[in-house]
């Protein structure tokens, strides 16, 4: 036993052990999210439906070659985000974990982990202990911010929010002139811009410029050696990084020339032809600021978690406190330039230099939006927030200790406080984690098990949908669902982008057709003699009916009075259209969103393949 206590003591005082112990600390959030979240069933609707087929299709012969579907063209010509490696990572958890829905939550705890470490790891090897410190603040602000339902959720906008991470501080390396840290860049970079375009820019920005340092670095390497007769091939680095950045770009580029056209095509002609104009430099500029609003960020890690979520969603806030952040990074970013001569600055000059970078291409990024500005398009630029911040706080450090004042230890012991205050605090909130949209996954659950019995498992199914509330969400979780029990279920061709091509079926090939309906549409169905209904549920509580009728009659009213009677027809066959029209009034938009949040009865119906068509 002492053999063995003797031992675990050197390993945690040993950088790898501190690495590991750190990372695992950091994580007891993480974890305790996923053990909450596996006491209730979960049934993943919409994105995360489309997200568990492609997992599953993994190492399969349709093995995904491209991202989920994203806003990008025209149903049902729609493009995809541009790469499969988040499906790729997370597989190999998934099937661990069972292959479950849940399995999907714990699979990207378990990545989110992974990239903390890697975090930790950049940070100590930039400056031992005090740089793995700074990170694990870092991190333990972000996890706080970004809330454990964002950060145990597998979909794509969320997914590179700690890899966002690893790319600032892999850059700076780099700049630093660590040229080894291009490699997990180009990893961690191409994990971001395939999983969720946003990233494109500033994550190819970052990478491309980093790869390009290295080798004006080499090159003017080889003519001073060329002078003296020593010339070296391109640095080994720089080769790998090459290579391991070719090989993440396969499966989009074989996808490009197996089909016509390719999904980088599609890419290419909708962000370079976009159907609408882009917010612009100056609306652009303001969003920037609103996300360095480092007031705001602190006031919700004050009161809870997921505050980033709630800020990202209330646009048209105040630049003014974000104005005062930037000014204060430009003093100390010029500040630091007065002390560049001594070589304990140098880092901090190097990581000056990335964050001013990283400010101008999250500003060019953006300044590229157009149509909505969903909060989720810019959920990373909080994790700028917190490097600028940062970056500010560790050059008034620098500045005291250079006038004597000594401060640098007492930051650190400050830090860890910090550190383990919001780790606790976390952990604590995570003990109520929900599911993605759990109230629709909970109606659809209430469905499929009728609807399986209802079913021959030797039968082929094709499934349709007709949906008044939430534009097909439950239909993709009842494919995935019919799936995950073994049935042969497929959708109609005008499906094959979201639902995958494999998936396709005709009437022909099906026995039979399965109808999900909601709303309005179950009593036109009902009415249909040619299906039969199989199951069937009313999530909603009388009290929340009678809620419903009044929002309901409220909604139509003001959509009259406001000159708006085209969509009062949506309001029972559409209500999510009417929900994301920017025609609408305040009032509006909030009873609609209430009218969404209630749900709607939903029934399952089964007819003779091709009676919807």
């Amino acid at each position: 036993m002492d053999y063995f206590a003797a031992r675990a003591r050197r390993f945690a005082r040993s950088s790898a052990g501190l690495i590991v112990l750190v990372t695992v600390g950091l994580g007891v959030p993480l974890l305790v999210a996923v053990i909450a979240l596996a006491q209730r069933r979960w049934y993943p609707v919409l994105d995360l439906a489309m997200t568990e087929f492609r997992i599953r299709d993994v190492g399969s012969r349709q093995t995904p070659l491209i991202g989920l579907p994203g806003r990008i063209g025209e149903f049902p010509d729609q493009g995809s985000h541009p790469g499969p490696f988040n499906f790729w990572l997370l597989a190999p958890g998934y099937r661990l974990f069972g292959s479950s829905a849940w399995a999907m939550e714990a699979s990207t705890a378990l990545v989110q982990t992974l990239w903390i470490g890697l975090s930790l790891w950049i940070g100590h090897r930039r400056a031992g202990r005090s740089g793995a410190i700074v990170v694990a603040l870092v991190v333990a602000l972000l996890v706080r911010g970004y809330g454990l339902s964002v950060l145990t959720q597998p979909w794509n906008p969320y997914l590179p929010l700690i890899a966002w991470v690893v790319i600032l501080l892999a850059t700076w390396s780099v700049v630093a002139g660590d040229h080894a840290m291009l490699i997990p860049l180009a990893v961690a970079a191409s994990f971001a811009a395939q999983t969720h375009i946003p990233y494109l820019v500033m994550a190819g920005g970052l990478g491309a410029g980093a790869a390009v340092l290295v080798a004006v670095r080499w090159a003017r390497q080889q003519r001073a050696d060329v002078a003296g007769d020593v010339a070296d091939g391109p640095p080994r680095a720089l080769l790998i990084t090459a290579a391991v950045f070719a090989s993440l770009s396969l499966p989009p580029l074989v996808d490009q020339i197996r089909r016509t056209p390719g999904n980088i095509t599609r890419l290419l002609d909708h962000f370079g032809h976009p159907p609408e104009e882009a917010i612009g430099f100056v609306h652009g500029f303001d969003l920037l600021l609103q996300h360095l609003n480092v007031f705001r960020a602190a006031g919700t890690m004050l009161t809870g978690t997921g505050g980033f979520v709630d800020l990202g969603q209330l646009n048209g806030a105040t630049w003014i406190p974000g104005a005062l952040v930037l000014a204060m990074w430009i003093a100390a970013a010029a500040a630091t330039r007065l002390l560049a001569a001594r070589r304990d600055v140098q880092a901090l000059v190097h990581l000056h230099v990335v964050s001013g970078a990283v400010l101008l291409l999250s500003w060019v990024s953006m300044s590229r939006i157009f149509g909505t500005t969903w909060f989720y398009l810019t959920l990373w630029a909080w994790a700028v927030m917190v490097l600028v911040v940062i970056a500010t706080a560790w050059t008034a450090v620098v500045w005291f200790n250079a006038t004597g004042g000594g401060t640098g230890r007492r930051v650190l012991l400050g830090a860890v406080g910090v550190i383990a205050l919001c780790t606790v605090a976390t952990s604590v909130a995570a003990v109520g984690t929900d599911h993605p949209e759990e109230f629709l996954g909970e109606t659809l659950g209430a469905v499929v098990e009728p609807t399986a019995d209802a079913l021959d498992p030797n039968d082929t199914y094709v499934v349709f949908w007709t949906d008044a509330h939430s534009f097909g969400s439950q239909g993709f979780g009842l494919v995935n669902e019919l799936e995950r029990l073994g049935f042969d279920v497929g959708v109609y061709e005008a499906w094959r982008v979201p639902v995958t091509g494999q998936r396709v079926l005709t009437a022909n090939e099906a026995d039979a057709e399965i109808i999900w309906a909601t709303g309005s549409f179950v009593d036109v169905w009902r009415a249909d003699g040619r299906v039969t209904e199989i199951a069937a549920v009313e999530p909603r509580t009388p009290d929340e009916l009678a809620e419903f009728a009044m929002l309901r009659t409220e909604l139509i009213a003001d959509l009259m009075a406001t000159g708006l009677d085209d969509l009062v027809s949506l309001v029972d066959n559409n209500l999510f259209g009417v929900r994301i029209d920017d025609r609408i009034s305040s009032a509006a938009l909030e009873a609609s969103k209430r009218l969404l949040d209630l749900d709607q009865n939903a029934a399952v119906f089964i007819g003779p393949s091709g009676v919807s068509q």
